[in-house]
Order: structure tokens, then C-alpha cells, then sequence
């Protein structure tokens, strides 16, 4: 019998009605009967506004005479009440894929499996797979971020109430041991009301380092290996006699600690325990399960037969203990515990959790630690012990393989300008030249090459410079240490902000020669461990980066340089600086006509290009669902690999747990293994028409936007005013600086606080604004150009996932809220223009929406949105109009403590219920 979808989905209203009346009984107990009554009077009027049945301001009204103490414990209920929510969201995706497996349905988009079923149907050749696969990446990068700064406690609160929610729906239970679940549930709950939910000091990077660290504890351990062996399995088993997964494909990477542009708080120091951090991380991973390994391979001599080599490795292992004598799987192992313990001290400087002193020599690489777990997997598989293999051995043996001891790869940044002005110093003390500002970009080009040429330094070890250039040897000596210590794989990748020359790429390879990573070498034989990438943010930046590109690669000594790291050149693409410097739409097009030049580029050189994707959480940080995204890239830019930045709330929503994370990096995988195997474009011969239609419509869209942001007298003082774009600056979220530099100019704000302010006044402008206008007049009434848009949308996966994405973060947006944000523009003139320009762009792009695609709503292809828009977005009215009201007492000159916590608790709670708001 088929479910309806009222009985689909009353299992989650049943879930967040239980999690919900728990948290209200100890709101009640905790806080007192007048909070609980506030709260839920609050609930009950804010479905009252949905149902249209008062008007907003009524709600409004509400907090206007609430102590500002009193509101706290309110932001509180209702934060925490949209964290419970998605919780229960989670599970619920769980359970209705349970239902359609149990229900023998093939299996959905986005999952290996079917991924592997369309490759199959496709008969591909075997060494067109071969050469596409080739050095095969997936590489997440976890990024840092304002908004997800969640206390370890409440993220591992949160995990324990999940855990318990499966066991209640999935374990056969009693009515008395339903009940002692839930007294279990009501006492995690308990506990996540009585922690604070965000610290009282601003966030350091080093707990920063701490904050994205955490995620291989809570899922990455457990799941990146067992995916990478899956995934090698799968591939191996269709294309017999192939390197395919030789290497793990799936390589999470890093940015927390290494970013420095514009964040003068990365130092030398930082670079430092970013690495050895993460160093440590992985070692005791390692030796945490050497341990476990080590007490389940209890075999003995007298019981089974082991080869001749794992008899010298347990000898070797120099355990003399009477009790072991006959167990050689467990000297074996307890030796190759002991000398990572020797390793540890040796790149770590200390003893870590489950070291084992035997006095032994340490590894050289991890490499020669996994050949000994080898030794130990193949005595075990000739002993027909192959199911004992496959368990925990197996996992250390992959896992060794993917983070080494390293972990994950630390990439470095810094801006173009700064390197320009450390070259420039360093060139003037050498003696090189005076004012290499001065010269013109092909006198620099030829300059910079004649130093890359020679081992000769620009620098000495007593030599003065100034506190920037001090600083930033520093840094890059830091990294330097850390690829000598752990190997390449520490710190994989140099990346340039604002690149925007040749000259900007050779900058980065002077500075890696002078901390000895960068080596000329014999007879133009250049090499260097570490990737140097071009970053391409702005529109202009992302138009010419196919140039630039290939000019660098006209060099001689580059492309050698290229040539020695397998031919293979990464390129950054910014997603969200040119969505800030051009809109939504025309970045987007940018970003795909930037690729589709560079694919070009690369073909006329003979590298192999991997593009790296600087997507944020939100739709206008380039973020969406990741599947269509990737299947979305235009022809030949995934080729096999693919990095892509995970930032802010998002990285929580897909990463705290197991099964979540098992989810999502399949999805990057299978998306990854569609784009480079299959034809998912489909437009053939249709294509230039449809890039010219394109091209036409982003200039339009940018002609909007441009008019209302960069054009319209008072914008920024309206976007000042009318978001907490201040209070994110002054507030202490996050480590780094709200600007670039210490301007008011839109340019110069980091996009992280352009986008999350829109998105808490709900406005989510940078998601959609220009779109609207473009689609009017490019259509200007005339049907054909409106059946042209709707083929491009029913047959093109950019054009729809565009449309798609625009219409997911618009149903977030309300215009109700954003004009009470509207309210604290004091000139009421500028609040008019402004506010309404964006309110008619607003009904002109969902009217034009709805016109080319044929939808009635915003959440046609997205059911999963409309469930959570209708379920949870009452809740977080509350959250909105308390922001509206401390932000008026505090730009009143109310500066306590409580308006400032208050503050700070609705962006927490908005940026947790919206999840993709920065």
C-alpha cells in the first residue's frame, strides 16, 4: 500500500513533537513558568503569522518590553528547539531510504551504487577509464568559519541524542524501556540546555584547529577508509588489471591555520600546531588501533601457522614477555606499535595517547609502517584467516594508506599584494633591483624567472626586514619544517588570492625557493613539493584566467616545473568574491564559461588540469547540493578529480556523524566518478547557442546588480544598517577580521560576513538578485525566448541546477522579516529606495522563476525543502524579530554583556535552523 505524504512524514512530526515537549518541560523547570509561557506564546503566534491569521508586527510587539536577561533563555529555546529539528530532519532522511531499500527500489542519484549501474549500462572501455581516472581526487577541504564554532560538548551531545532517537525507532522495545529512553533523552537534553552554546571569548584559530579536527574522531576515521576500499574493489572488479584505486582517492584536506590572506593572526606558531596537530590526530588514531588490534589477534603458534615474515616481525619487535611466547600476531603488532611510538617522538616531539616504549627504531614514512601491516594481513590470509583480515586490520591498513601521519594536507594562502610586497623587499636587500614595483609586468616575468633559474637565496640568516616579511618567511619556513617532518602530503598546495598575472605565479615560487622548497635544480630539472595555484576570484580575474594560465605555462622553467609533478596544474575558482563583485547569476556563468577555458587551455598545453572549488555553505558562496553541482561542471573540467572547500553550519550537517559523512562523500565521489565517465552536459551541437544565451543573460544580471549595489547612492550604509554586518565584526565570531582591510568598501568585506548577514535578515540577497531582471528583458514578452529558457532548463544540468539552487534559497528568504530589518535604516528615504528595489526584485525573479520553468511553487523539485520551510521556519521568527529588537537597543548604546550574548545566540540559532547561511 502506498504511504501518502501526510503518512510519510508523520513519523517526523512525531519525533520533533517528543524532542520538542522534552525540551519545553525542562524550558518550564529550568527557566521558570513566565519564560515557558513567553516561549510558548511566541510558538503559538508565529504559526498564527503563517497562517496569516495576525499581522507580523503584533509578534514584534511581543519583545519590545522584555528584559533584555529575559530574552536570552527565549533565543536559547529556540535555538536549541532548530537544532533538535535537524536532528530529527536526519533521521527522517535515514528512515524514508530504509523504507524505499526495504522496498526493492533502485538506488537513488547521488549514491555509488547507482553511479556504478550507470557506468556499467555505459560499456566503457577499459583504458578510456584507465587515462581518466588517473591520479583520481576527491578531496573535501574543511574550511573555518564564524557561524559553526559549536562547543565539543554540545556537538557531542547532539550525537548521543541522535544515537538514541535510532535506537528508540529501530530496537524492539518495551514500554518501560521506551520509557528509559527517553528519561535518557530528557537527560542529554537537560544537559545541552545547561551548556552554553557559544563561548564567552572570541574564537582563536587554534580552536579553530580544534573545532575541524574533531570530525575524524566523530566520522572521518571510521568512514574514508572504508570508502576508498569500496570504491577500489568496485573499480577494480569492472576494469581487471589497472591501477584504479591503487592510490585512496578520497584525501580530505584542510585550510584551518594555513589561510593567512587578510588574517593577521596566522603566524609561524599557528602554521605549527596546525600540522602537528593534525599529526597527532592521526598517530594516535594509528596507535588507538594497533592497541585494539593487538588484544583481538590472540592466536597462538600452537594453533595456527604464520609465514616466515611476520616470525621476523614479531622477533623484531623485541617482546621477550613469557605470555606472549607463542603469540606471534601480537609481538608482531605490539612492534609495530612501538616503533610508532619511536615516530611520534620523532615528528611530534612528545608521547601520545597509546604509545608503547619499545626502544625501537622509528618509521621513515608511513609507507614502511603499512608494508609491516602487510606482512601481518598476508599471514593471516595464507592461514585462512582472511575474515580476521578483513576487520580491523583492514581498516588501520587503509587508513595508514589515506592520512599517513599526516592526517590531512594543510594548504597554505596568502594574497597576491603581499607577495609583491615581500618579493619587492627581498629583491631590494639582494641587490637585485631597487623598485621591482616599478617595473612592468613582462621586465617582472623576466626578473622573477632569472632568480628561479639559480639556488642563489634573496635572503640571510641575520638579514632585517620588515615585521611583514619577517612574518611571512616565518610562515613559509613553517611549512617548510612541516613537509621535511611529515612528508609532502602535509602541505600539498600554495594557493594566490587575486591572481591575476604570471608574475603573481612566479611571486609564490620565489618565496617557496627561499625556505627550500622550490628547487631549480640540474640542468632545468625545476621541482617543488608543494602546488603552486592560481586563485581566480573576481568576474574579470575568472575571464582572463585561461590567459594568465597559459602564459605562466609558456615559460620554460614552469611548465618543467609542471612536468615534474605528472604534468598536473590545480586552479582555484572564487565562488564567492564573484558573486559579491557581479551577482549571482553572471558569477555563475563566469565560474562555467572560466572552466570550460581553461579545460581549453589545458588541452593546448598537455596538462592535466584539477579544478579546485572555493564553495561556501550558501547559494551565494557558491554552495547547493553537491551531486547537481558537480554534475553541473561543463565538459572535461572534473577529469577524475576534484576539490572543493566545506565551510561553516554545513560542514556539521554533513559531517558529525557517520552515517551522514558515509552520505555525502559519496556523493562528491559518485558525482566526481558521472562528470569525468559520462556525457551529463547533453547539449552537443546546442551548446554555443545555449553559452550565447548565457552570456547575454549574466551581462544583464549583472547590470542589475551592479546598479543596486556598487550604483545606488547610500547602498552601504543601508547594508550596514539594516544587518548585523557591524555586530559580526564586533562581536568576536570567528577569528578572522569581517574586511580584508579596514574600509566600508563592499569590495574589501570578506564574503563570509556579505553573505551571512544577508542571510540572517533573510533577505539572501546574494542568492538571487539580478536574475529577476535579466530573464524580463531578455524575454521582453516573447514566448519563444520563454520556451528557449524552459529547453535550457528541462535539458541542461547548469542551467537547472542554477534555477534550482535560486529557488531553495529564496523559499528561505521573507520579505515580512526583512522589512523589519528595513526598520533600523534610520533615513527613511534610503530605506525606501533601497529596500524597495530589492522587494520588486524580488517578486519580478520568483514570477520570472515560475514563468520559465512552469512551477507553482518555489519547492516543486525540492519536497524535502517544503517539509522542512513548513515544519521548522516558525520556530525561527522569534529568533529574528529578538535580533531586530537587541540590535536596536544595542546600536541605542545598551553595550551589556546580556544584549551582546543575546546577539551573538541569534546568529548561532538562525545560522543552525537555516544551515546554509554563510
Amino acid at each position: 500500500m502506498t504511504e501518502t505524504p501526510r503518512e510519510a512524514t508523520e513519523p517526523l512530526r512525531e519525533d520533533i513533537r517528543l524532542l520538542g515537549g522534552i525540551l519545553g518541560q525542562i524550558v518550564r523547570e529550568q527557566a521558570g513558568d513566565d519564560i515557558f509561557d513567553l516561549v510558548e506564546k511566541a510558538r503559538v503566534e508565529s504559526f498564527r503569522v503563517r497562517r496569516s491569521e495576525i499581522d507580523r508586527a503584533e509578534l514584534a510587539d511581543m519583545f519590545t518590553q522584555v528584559a533584555t536577561g529575559d530574552t536570552i533563555p527565549v533565543i536559547r529555546a529556540f535555538s536549541h528547539f532548530a537544532l533538535l529539528a535537524n536532528l530529527a530532519e536526519d533521521i527522517h532522511r535515514e528512515r524514508r531510504r530504509a523504507v524505499h531499500v526495504a522496498a526493492g527500489e533502485p538506488a537513488p542519484d547521488s549514491t555509488l551504487a547507482a553511479t556504478f549501474a550507470k557506468l556499467d549500462a555505459a560499456d566503457l572501455d577499459r583504458e578510456v577509464v584507465a587515462t581518466a581516472l588517473r591520479g583520481a581526487l576527491v578531496s573535501p577541504v574543511i574550511t573555518a568559519h564564524p557561524t559553526e564554532t559549536r562547543r565539543r560538548t554540545v556537538f557531542d551531545t547532539q550525537t548521543r541524542i541522535t544515537e538514541l532517537m535510532r535506537f528508540r525507532e529501530r530496537t524492539a522495545l518495551t514500554e518501560s524501556e521506551i520509557a528509559d529512553v527517553d528519561v535518557r533523552l530528557r537527560r542529554q537534553i537537560l544537559t545541552l540546555w545547561q551548556t552554553a552554546l557559544i563561548r564567552l571569548s572570541r574564537l582563536r584559530i587554534q580552536d579553530e584547529i580544534e573545532v575541524g579536527l574533531r570530525y575524524y574522531d566523530a566520522a572521518l576515521f571510521e568512514v574514508v577508509p572504508t570508502i576508498n576500499a569500496e570504491l577500489r574493489n568496485a573499480l577494480q572488479a569492472r576494469w581487471p588489471d589497472t591501477d584504479l584505486g591503487r592510490e585512496p582517492i578520497l584525501r580530505p584536506g584542510s585550510w584551518i591555520g594555513g589561510d593567512r590572506d587578510g588574517n593577521p593572526n596566522v603566524t609561524a606558531d599557528v602554521v605549527r600546531q596546525a600540522t602537528s596537530r593534525a599529526a597527532a590526530t592521526a598517530v594516535e588514531h594509528h596507535l588507538c588501533e594497533l592497541a585494539t588490534l593487538e588484544r583481538e589477534l590472540s592466536m597462538s603458534a600452537r594453533l595456527v601457522t604464520v609465514t616466515p615474515d611476520l616470525d621476523l616481525l614479531a622477533a623484531a619487535s623485541k617482546d621477550d614477555s613469557p605470555f606472549r611466547a607463542d603469540e606471534p600476531y601480537r609481538r608482531a603488532v605490539r612492534g609495530i606499535r612501538g616503533r610508532l611510538t619511536a615516530t611520534a617522538l620523532r615528528i611530534l616531539g612528545e608521547v601520545p595517547a597509546y604509545a608503547l616504549d619499545l626502544g625501537l627504531a622509528p618509521y621513515d614514512s608511513p609507507r614502511e609502517m603499512l608494508h609491516e601491516l602487510d606482512v601481518v594481513d598476508e599471514s593471516l590470509r595464507r592461514g585462512g584467516d582472511g575474515t580476521i583480515a578483513d576487520d580491523g586490520l583492514a581498516r588501520l591498513r587503509e587508513s595508514v594508506d589515506v592520512f599517513g601521519f599526516h592526517l590531512s594536507g594543510l594548504d597554505m594562502r596568502q594574497n597576491s599584494e603581499v607577495h609583491e610586497t615581500v618579493v619587492a623587499e627581498l629583491l631590494a636587500w639582494a641587490g637585485v633591483h631597487p623598485d621591482y614595483t616599478s617595473l612592468s609586468e613582462d621586465e617582472r616575468v623576466e626578473l622573477l624567472t632569472a632568480e628561479l633559474s639559480t639556488r642563489r637565496p634573496l635572503t640571510a640568516a641575520k638579514a632585517e626586514f620588515s615585521e611583514l616579511t619577517t612574518k611571512e618567511l616565518a610562515i613559509l619556513e613553517a611549512g617548510a619544517e612541516a613537509v621535511r617532518t611529515l612528508g609532502s602530503g602535509a602541505v600539498p598546495n600554495y594557493i594566490i588570492s587575486m591572481c591575476t598575472s604570471v608574475s603573481d605565479m612566479l611571486e609564490a615560487a620565489i618565496l617557496l625557493k627561499e625556505v627550500g622548497l622550490f628547487d631549480p635544480g640540474p640542468g632545468e630539472n625545476p621541482s617543488c613539493p608543494v602546488g603552486i595555484v592560481p586563485l581566480f576570484e573576481t568576474i574579470e580575474d575568472l575571464q582572463h584566467g585561461a590567459s594568465t594560465l597559459e602564459a605562466t605555462l609558456a615559460i620554460p622553467l614552469y611548465r618543467a616545473l609542471v612536468a615534474s609533478r605528472g604534468d598536473s596544474q590545480e586552479v582555484m575558482l572564487g565562488y564567492s568574491d564573484s558573486n559579491k563583485d557581479g551577482g549571482y547569476l553572471a558569477a555563475n556563468w563566469a565560474l562555467y564559461r572560466a572552466e570550460l577555458d581553461l579545460v581549453e587551455a589545458a588541452r593546448k598545453t598537455g596538462i592535466r588540469l584539477r579544478l579546485f572549488h572555493g564553495r561556501g555553505g550558501t547559494v551565494g558562496r557558491g554552495g547547493g547540493p553537491s551531486y547537481e553541482a558537480i554534475l553541473a561542471q561543463p565538459p572535461g573540467a572534473v577529469a577524475g578529480s576534484l576539490r572543493i572547500t566545506e565551510q561553516g553550519e554545513v560542514i556539521a550537517a554533513k559531517y558529525a556523524e557517520p552515517r551522514l559523512a558515509q552520505r555525502n562523500l559519496e556523493t562528491l565521489l559518485a558525482a566526481t566518478l558521472e562528470a569525468t565517465l559520462l556525457d551529463v552536459e547533453g547539449l552537443g551541437a546546442a551548446a554555443e547557442p545555449a553559452y550565447r544565451v548565457l552570456d547575454e543573460l549574466a551581462a544583464l544580471a549583472r547590470r542589475a546588480y551592479s546598479e543596486l549595489v556598487h550604483d545606488t547612492p547610500g547602498f552601504v550604509q543601508y547594508f550596514e544598517m539594516s544587518t548585523p554586518v557591524a555586530e559580526i565584526g564586533a562581536l568576536n565570531i570567528g577569528s578572522r577580521p569581517a574586511s580584508r582591510k579596514q574600509t566600508t568598501s563592499i569590495a574589501d568585506l570578506r564574503a563570509i560576513p556579505w553573505v551571512l548577514s544577508w542571510s540572517q535578515s533573510r533577505v539572501m540577497l546574494p542568492g538571487w538578485y539580478g536574475t529577476g531582471s535579466a530573464f524580463e528583458q531578455w524575454t521582453a514578452g516573447d514566448p519563444e525566448k520563454v520556451a528557449t529558457l524552459s529547453r535550457l532548463y528541462d535539458t541542461w544540468p547548469f542551467f537547472r541546477t542554477v534555477l534550482s539552487n535560486l529557488a531553495m534559497v529564496m523559499s528561505k528568504s521573507d520579505m515580512g522579516l526583512a522589512a523589519r530589518y528595513s526598520e533600523l535604516v534610520p533615513d527613511e528615504g534610503l530605506r525606501q529606495r533601497v529596500f524597495g528595489k530589492i522587494t520588486e526584485e524580488h517578486e519580478r525573479t520568483i514570477r520570472m522563476y515560475k514563468t520559465i520553468t512552469g512551477n507553482d511553487t518555489l519547492f516543486a523539485d525540492n519536497p524535502g525543502l517544503e517539509r522542512s520551510v513548513h515544519n521548522r521556519f516558525p520556530y525561527l521568527e522569534p529568533l529574528n524579530h529578538l535580533q531586530v529588537e537587541l540590535l536596536r537597543r544595542y546600536r541605542a548604546g545598551d553595550d551589556s554583556d546580556q544584549t551582546r550574548r543575546g546577539i551573538q545566540l541569534t546568529m548561532n540559532g538562525l545560522a543552525t535552523a537555516l544551515r546554509n547561511s554563510g
